[in-house]
């Protein structure tokens, strides 16, 4: 199968846009990348990234994701975006010509990956990279599509702000999660007054600032925890008091508390 073994090694990948298929699915298995970063860049074949263990973050124009194991991003073709691969990485990319297979998602998500559209990655992996395309590898690739496109989205988006006075703001959260500085304190590092500040952010992610803020410590914790943190130092990073105002904060922005969010998605890769 299609597999690499190192995102910097050249020389083991192959230009997906450039190989004769309308799916092409690779296998990614390395101990080495730590943390590894991708430059933006683009494909003109849309790209399914599924996560089997470590985590991924994805920067595209107006928004972050995090994509924890058992999950996989979806970027439809021409997207610019840039990645971030937090501990070993395991998992699968499948790049679709986006004009081949009607139903696709036509925005980035976040997918709920199922039992079966996971094996039918796994297999569809095994093919060669130059598969015949009018017998079972086909239909093996289109059922794998049907799949994809039935796939339901998870919630694991942050809307990123264009305003660049708050992505300086962005930046200095990013770099410094475990502030807890109030959104006057925020506002005055991006020379704003606090009601500007507020009515920005909202009309530039949809969210207050509050809310925006407690997204980014979800998605930051579920990063993290996918390296191998715990609660207790995952909690201490992003600055609070105690684990159990961090759980209710990741309970609330997320639907589950951090144990039974992350064990769900092991127990959906079994």
């Amino acid at each position: 199968m299609p597999l690499l073994n190192d995102f910097s090694d050249e020389a083991d990948w192959v230009e997906p846009d450039d190989v004769p298929r309308p799916v092409v699915i690779y296998g990614i298995a390395s101990e080495t990348f730590g943390d590894f970063e991708l430059d933006p860049h683009a494909h003109a074949k849309s790209q399914l990234l599924l996560v089997q263990r470590g985590a991924l973050s994805c920067e595209v124009d107006g928004g972050l994701w995090i994509v924890p194991p058992r999950s996989a991003i979806w970027l439809p073709g021409g997207t610019t975006h840039a990645m971030k691969v937090t501990g070993a990485l395991e998992g699968y990319g499948a790049f679709v010509s986006p004009d081949v297979f009607p139903g696709l998602p036509a925005r980035c998500c976040v997918v709920a990956v199922t039992p079966l559209l996971r094996e039918l990655l796994i297999r569809s992996a095994n093919l060669p990279l130059l598969y015949e395309e009018n017998d079972a590898n086909a239909r093996l690739v289109a059922v794998l599509m049907d799949e994809l496109a039935a796939a339901g989205a998870e919630d694991l988006h942050l809307p990123m702000p264009l305003d660049l006075r708050l992505r300086r703001v962005v930046k200095a959260m990013l770099n410094g999660p475990m502030s807890r500085g109030t959104l006057s304190t925020w506002a005055a590092e991006a020379g704003m007054s606090t009601r500007t500040m507020e009515r920005t952010i909202r009309r530039e992610t949809g969210m207050s600032f509050g809310r925006w803020r407690r997204q980014l410590a979800a998605m930051l914790a579920v990063r993290w925890f996918a390296g191998g943190s715990t609660i207790q130092q995952v909690a201490l990073d992003l600055g609070y008091e105690n684990v159990p105002s961090f759980v209710t904060m990741f309970r609330k922005t997320l639907g589950a508390p951090p144990g039974r969010f992350m064990a769900e998605r092991h127990l959906r890769g079994q």
